[in-house]
């Protein structure tokens, strides 16, 4: 973190830190440098240059970099074109052949098949566990065990890790910890301050907020974000400028988006555990959640998403997501507008997003939709 900040809040740091009036012509919004380098005065080439080549660093994209470094309490934040590439980039930096990878079972999709598919071709195993309990993770350790990955909640179930627990184990063993706090955000959930080594953001989620800008961010410490910086360097993952500016954009009403987020997916998860057709709630808000307790000592907030379970077969919880009216049906989550997901075959499970529209609006669509599903 900025260890000169005179910026004492989260609100202070998304509304003022690194915009460096001064350095960008006292613009209120720092510029969108599009340049691809930057020329070197002759008489300072003995000097070191903060910016050179766009593959490496950009001012634009440094703005962003330093508030979330800030909001997670970090030393350094890199940004990348994904959520993707900064959670790769984030393990690719810290094993090799013969390694082994721990990994929680409910992990983002695509980030579970990387770990197993991608990095299985070149000589890296790796044990996925559910997580939930400390034990799983020491029954799964191996000698070359190198990285344990944890992301808590959950995406599709809102399972959690204990945090503490799982880093006090890992360092114990010299094991790196990674985590994708994508849904809680930093500004309810710190984990760098409960020992993880490098946190994880797919900045398209609740960090852009506004469904319009595909990015990632890692953040930690100086020498093991150097190890980062490497790998996005030379595998030229960094965010481009203008992502990076529509990025900060976002960051600036973090706190008012996420706080009605909160609230909203709070009264449905209620209304939603309380209706007949619904058999269970996943959500680490409600203190029906077996992990209640847990989450009340890692987060300080509950964000959207959720998901639920139905009473019926996986053929009346699909016409109950295609009678929703409010609710979109597609694969991510974080931005203003409602999504849901399509149960899988066999399933009922259903995910949703509460996005910025009335309360009232998306249980009425909702209702209307599960007071069709047969008794």
């Amino acid at each position: 973190m900025d260890s000169g900040s005179v910026y004492r809040t989260d609100a202070d740091i998304l509304a003022h830190l690194a915009d460096d009036y001064e350095m960008h012509n006292n613009a209120v919004v720092p510029p969108i440098y599009m340049n691809t380098l930057h020329v070197r005065p002759k008489d300072k080439l003995d000097e070191p240059a903060r910016f050179v080549y766009g593959r490496v660093s950009n001012p634009t994209t440094e703005v962003f970099e330093r508030k979330v470094a800030a909001l997670e309490r970090a030393e350094v934040a890199l940004a990348f074109g994904s959520g993707m590439a900064a959670m790769t980039s984030a393990i690719l930096a810290n094993v090799a052949h013969g390694d082994h990878i721990i990994c929680v079972d409910h992990a983002y999709g695509p980030t579970r098949m990387f770990i197993s598919d991608d990095l299985g071709k070149f000589g890296v195993s790796s044990t996925f566990v559910r997580g939930v309990e400390l034990s799983d993770f020491e029954q799964a350790l191996r000698p070359e065990t190198k990285l344990i990955y944890l992301e808590s909640p959950t995406s599709m179930m809102f399972e959690l890790q204990d945090i503490r627990a799982v880093t006090a184990l890992a360092k114990k063993h010299g094991i790196v910890t990674v985590i994708d706090n994508s849904l809680a955000t930093p500004l309810y959930q710190r984990p760098l301050e409960m020992g993880v080594d490098l946190v994880c953001h797919t900045v398209s989620k609740y960090l852009g907020g506004h469904s319009d800008v595909i990015a990632g961010i890692t953040a930690g410490n100086s020498e093991i974000m150097a190890k980062v910086r490497h790998v996005r360097e030379f595998y030229g993952g960094i965010l481009g400028p203008m992502e990076a500016w529509l990025a900060t954009r976002g960051l600036r009403t973090l706190i008012v988006r996420l706080k009605a987020h909160c609230e909203t997916a709070m009264e449905i998860a209620r209304r939603l555990e309380l209706h007949p057709a619904v058999s269970v709630v996943h959500y680490p808000g409600l203190e029906s959640h077996p992990q209640h307790g847990l989450a009340k000592t890692q987060m300080t907030g509950f964000p959207s998403p959720l998901s639920f379970e139905l009473h019926c077969g996986n053929s009346e919880a699909q016409e109950f997501v295609k009678r929703t009216k409010f609710f979109n049906v597609g694969p991510s989550w974080g931005g203003y507008e409602s999504m849901i997901s399509y149960p899988r075959e066999e399933s009922t499970l259903i995910r949703i997003h509460t996005g910025l529209e009335d309360i009232e609006t998306l249980w009425l669509d909702l209702k209307a939709s599960l007071d069709l599903i047969p008794n």
